[in-house]
């Protein structure tokens, strides 16, 4: 089987036309791997868009503030990627005289860029031989060479590097590249793929042992975690409301958030009103309380899932350190946050 030549020749026949796909600009490269991590295209392509418009040039981007950053990335989730990317302009402007590094090695040292990144910029913008595995690689691979170690095990990552640095096209590996995440997303699909149409039908193992379903193996995800968050919504009489910045590591490090109870276990009411002392902003105050969604939002997270409660709160005087309601949506904020913001009417 001549895997790069009919695979190549499948490429031709079925690729996307995709804007990052019509240059080799490692900047605009970086930017659309860096969005496309855990994001499928017809998601990242308008941020791609956007990005591109906004930040032209790895100086754009490292001249920019970072809650400008963070509001444009808005709506991706995993925000460290935002501030790795922003980090890293920052890094090749100050470090590197604003030269974009053209080796995987030093791709590599970029923030948030891992073998996978780093691979796909080195050979689509340095024809560097060096092979992408990402999750359509390792469905790809494990489906047609009948491959059973666990995807997200050290051994199966070495296995499964090996292997695609082994079948790489040397002569073109940018097109080979492209070429497998291509066939990964479009023909060999997690679930029912037409395996009728596949190039490689005759050889493939899973195909002929009927373990399309069961390939790639992957080990256990972590235990989920349930955590219960209940923002409180204030809305005093001169229209202006609170939010506050969330510091240090964790989920949604320096983005905006109303003010946040969190609790163990669902809250009442009662509990909610005698909680709401706690934070300080409403203190010696008089407000009206009500509860703006019966049914929890549940937000989902990698390890863990938010389940969340907005409350209102009226008050019928001002407050110290508000913002005018009408400036809220300048804020970068959790698409949690932003898709409340967009169904209240304030």
């Amino acid at each position: 089987m001549n895997f790069s030549k009919n695979l190549i020749n499948w490429y031709t026949g079925n690729k996307r036309d995709l804007p990052w796909r019509n240059t080799t600009n490692p900047y605009y490269i970086w930017l659309s791997e860096i969005i496309l991590q855990q994001t499928q295209v017809a998601q990242g392509t308008p941020y791609y868009h956007a990005f591109t418009r906004q930040f032209p040039t790895v100086f754009d981007l490292a001249n920019a503030n970072e809650e400008e950053v963070l509001k444009l990335w808005q709506g991706l989730g995993y925000y460290s990627r935002a501030r790795n990317l922003h980090w890293s302009a920052k890094y090749i402007v100050n470090e590197l005289d604003g030269v974009f590094p053209n080796t995987y090695k030093e791709i590599l040292k970029l923030k948030g860029v891992g073998d996978y990144t780093a691979s796909a910029i080195a050979s689509i913008c340095f024809d560097e031989v060096t092979a992408v595995v990402d999750g359509n690689v390792y469905r790809a691979l494990s489906r047609i060479f009948g491959i059973k170690t666990p995807i997200n095990s050290t051994p199966g990552q070495k296995e499964f590097k090996a292997l695609a640095q082994e079948l790489i096209d040397k002569k073109q590996p940018a097109i080979f590249n492209q070429a497998i995440m291509e066939f990964g997303a479009r023909q060999c699909k997690p679930k029912n793929p037409d395996c009728s149409i596949c190039p490689f039908k005759t050889s493939c193992l899973a195909l002929k042992e009927n373990k399309i379903d069961v390939l790639p193996v992957k080990l256990k995800k972590t235990k989920i975690t349930n955590k219960y968050f209940n923002f409180i919504v204030i809305i005093s009489e001169n229209k202006q409301t609170i939010l506050e910045q969330r510091i240090g590591s964790g989920i949604w490090q320096n983005l905006y958030q109303f003010p946040l109870i969190e609790t163990e276990k669902p809250s009442t009411y009662n509990n909610i009103k005698s909680n709401i002392e706690s934070l300080g902003i409403l203190e010696g105050k008089d407000f009206d309380i009500h509860l703006y969604n019966d049914t929890d939002i549940i937000h989902k997270l990698s390890h863990q899932h938010l389940h969340t409660k907005f409350w209102i709160v009226s008050l019928d005087e001002r407050i110290e350190n508000g913002i005018d309601i009408s400036t809220i949506e300048d804020y970068p904020v959790p698409i949690l946050i932003g898709n409340f913001i967009d169904k209240f009417n304030f």
